[in-house]
């Protein structure tokens, strides 16, 4: 049945709702930022990231998601700022939203310490009509009755403001933060129903090692939880001669939480201009149902710094060569 993932909605209308998790993005080591507001300004230069996911590839009512972001350091204001976008559709409902971020970063030991805030707007859109009830009628396109005296057939929309907060530390060899968002908990009204958003935090941690003067390995690591249920990525990316690399990823830590291995490589168009392209194959009973996740990633990365004032002392970042 078409948008079958939608159907809890139908089921559960009548009370309140608790959104799902922030989207799921496979190439999340390659912008920080979009869980972390502290990482805002740390690639050192004007840096802007646009990114497609389609999941479960072949269901119905799958999710698909579609994110820019940018970012950039400000050294007279002793930190960065960086701005994003984001668009998560399921099925019959719609989680849109847009964030500014600000951080102040501090020199700590052989590194960079930085701390950050987010402020956003989130909506949540629900299309009644393509929603299906186990009473409803629906016969051809034109005819569509839910039965149903709460759910009806309009397209419903709230939208509430969020926050975020986190710390970031970059150091030659480490990257490793924390972060929280939708720290305000806050809820949607839809006429028929309150969309309660969830806090989510996130834990990153990154290793840059050299191995040769061609080589760069970077194992990482991202675990994101809501309290109640919990999730973990591991991943290991190698690139050659700074040029092109391969990598793949682990999503699970058991059984029953194992999701996907990841497989992606990326290559760089030119000095400012990467692409990215990752694919899940997926290992959850969903894999009988679709044919895998794709994601593509462009990244542009200006050549030059940007901002007024004395920058901070240069650390080694692998994508800064």
């Amino acid at each position: 049945m078409k948008y079958c993932l939608a159907l809890f909605l139908g089921i559960a209308f009548a009370g309140n709702l608790q959104a799902q998790q922030p989207a799921q993005y496979a190439t999340y080591m390659l912008d920080p930022l979009r869980y972390n507001p502290a990482y805002a300004g740390l690639d050192y230069a004007l840096s802007v990231t646009g990114t497609y996911r389609q999941q479960w590839s072949g269901l119905d009512g799958a999710p698909t998601g579609q994110r820019l972001s940018a970012h950039l350091p400000l050294y007279f204001l002793k930190g960065g700022v960086g701005i994003q976008v984001e668009n998560d559709e399921i099925g019959a409902h719609r989680l849109s939203g847009a964030q500014a971020a600000y951080n102040y970063q501090q020199e700590m030991g052989s590194g960079v310490l930085s701390l950050g805030v987010g402020a956003g707007w989130q909506q949540w859109t629900l299309r009644g009509g393509d929603l299906r009830t186990p009473d409803g009628q629906y016969i051809g396109p034109g005819t569509v009755t839910h039965n149903d005296d709460i759910l009806n057939l309009a397209t419903d929309s709230g939208s509430t403001l969020e926050f975020s907060a986190g710390i970031f530390y970059q150091s030659e060899r480490i990257e490793t933060g924390l972060s929280v968002e939708n720290l305000a908990g806050s809820s949607i009204q839809l006429p028929a129903a309150s969309i309660q958003l969830q806090r989510v935090y996130h834990a990153f941690a990154r290793t840059n090692m050299e191995v040769g003067s061609n080589l760069l390995f970077q194992p990482s690591l991202w675990i994101r939880s809501d309290g109640i249920e919990n999730q973990m990525d591991i991943s290991l990316l190698v690139t050659y001669n700074n040029n092109i690399f391969a990598g793949t990823s682990f999503r699970g830590y058991n059984k029953s939480t194992q999701d996907a291995l990841v497989v992606m490589a990326g290559v760089q168009l030119s000095p400012a201009l990467q692409l990215v392209y990752a694919y899940d194959i997926t290992l959850s009973p969903l894999k009988t149902v679709q044919s895998g996740s794709h994601e593509i990633v462009v990244k542009y990365r200006l050549q030059k710094s940007i901002g007024v004032g004395k920058p901070p002392r240069i650390i080694y970042h692998p994508r800064a060569k």
